[in-house]
């Protein structure tokens, strides 16, 4: 079994629409990631920065004010960070200078950059808010999503000629021999998983490394809730810090993906060419996002733990906690191991009931 996946492997992997998927994933991600580090913007006490200089000096503010989030650090950097309205009457929390000053005035400022009266526990409730440079790993998680939803449509590329590219007179072959209808046929869909996994723990790999080298390890510790007000209108709306939110995001990423490897399974199974596989299946992996469900909807709670979601992950993940604390996106991996059990099961179910002329 273990010679049969290793040719099954080099078989996938080897094709050229293949490489070409994936390549253009990786050129995607890494155009993600190169744009938002130099479109990085920051101002402070006359300076001002773009790129890496802007990074060095967003840094710079938020470590005048890293640790616990107090009513009394929240008056000082009103004091010293909030602007006034500008011109024209432009509302003060829009104006953005540097991360930490467009992450204090989203929450504790008026149009007019004066405290607005609320205090720490009013917006946060009790628990401890840590606060930090928060933006560089942010703004890495949010390109991921990006480039794990493009790498989503390479995988299905990558897995529909598993099976439907042997109709072409080989499957006679195959289904003939002696473990043509079992082994064959399993060491497919495993080689198809795996292959899944590999590319999505390599792209995860590479875009954690990238972000590391960019921004640092500074603010890992910290809350998602504490950031500049472009990356949290209408994002996760509980406590937990930029390295449990990675934690998660590596998670959901790898269930996202074996959830489409079996999905792309079943379907390159089912259809007799690798083409009708590769639009079938972006065709299923994508309709649940082109639903009229609102999210506010019970049913938005259930396709909301589909692969294309858990790709996405932040619309999961914003869905909130469950009783226990634990995010409701938990409830993707019951489902991911689901249909990943039917993927396989299933795909290994139709090629081997295939018939030979």
């Amino acid at each position: 079994m273990r010679k049969l996946m290793g040719y099954e492997l080099r078989k996938l992997f080897g094709r050229r629409l293949t490489q070409a998927a994936l390549l253009a994933a990786v050129l995607f991600s890494t155009l993600f990631t190169v744009s938002t580090y130099q479109n990085k913007y920051a101002s402070y006490g006359g300076r001002q920065a773009s790129g890496g200089e802007a990074v060095a000096l967003d840094k710079e503010v938020a470590a005048r004010y890293a640790g616990e989030l107090t009513d009394e650090k929240v008056r000082q950097m009103m004091d010293e960070l909030a602007p006034k309205s500008g011109p024209q009457g432009l509302n003060a929390i829009y104006l953005y200078q540097n991360a930490m000053q467009s992450a204090v005035t989203a929450r504790f400022s008026d149009m007019y950059g004066n405290w607005n009266g609320l205090r720490v526990a009013q917006v946060f409730g009790e628990e401890e808010i840590r606060i930090g440079y928060v933006d560089g790993w942010l703004s890495a998680s949010r390109d991921m999503e990006k480039s794990f939803l493009f790498l989503s449509f390479a995988i299905l590329i990558m897995l529909a000629p598993v099976y439907s590219g042997e109709y072409g007179g080989v499957d006679n072959l195959i289904l003939a021999s002696r473990y043509g209808r079992t082994k064959c046929a399993s060491a497919k869909a495993l080689a198809g998983i795996l292959g899944a996994v590999l590319v999505t723990a390599g792209m995860l790999t590479c875009n954690v490394g990238a972000a590391y080298l960019l921004y640092g390890r500074e603010g890992l510790d910290c809350s998602i809730l504490f950031a500049p007000l472009a990356l949290t209108e209408g994002y996760i709306p509980f406590n937990i810090t930029c390295g449990a939110l990675l934690g998660y995001q590596a998670l959901l990423s790898l269930t996202g993906a074996v959830c489409t490897a079996g999905a792309g399974l079943v379907l390159s199974a089912a259809c007799r060419t690798p083409m009708i596989a590769v639009v079938a299946s972006a065709a299923v992996h994508i309709v649940p996002t082109l639903l009229p469900v609102a999210e506010s909807s019970p049913l938005f709670r259930l396709l909301a733990l589909l692969p294309v979601y858990q790709m996405q992950f932040e619309a999961l993940m914003s869905l909130g906690q469950l009783e226990g604390g634990m995010p409701y996106a938990v409830l993707a991996l019951p489902v991911s191991a689901g249909i990943l059990a039917v993927g396989y099961a299933l795909s290994r179910r139709i090629f081997a009931a295939h018939e030979v002329s």
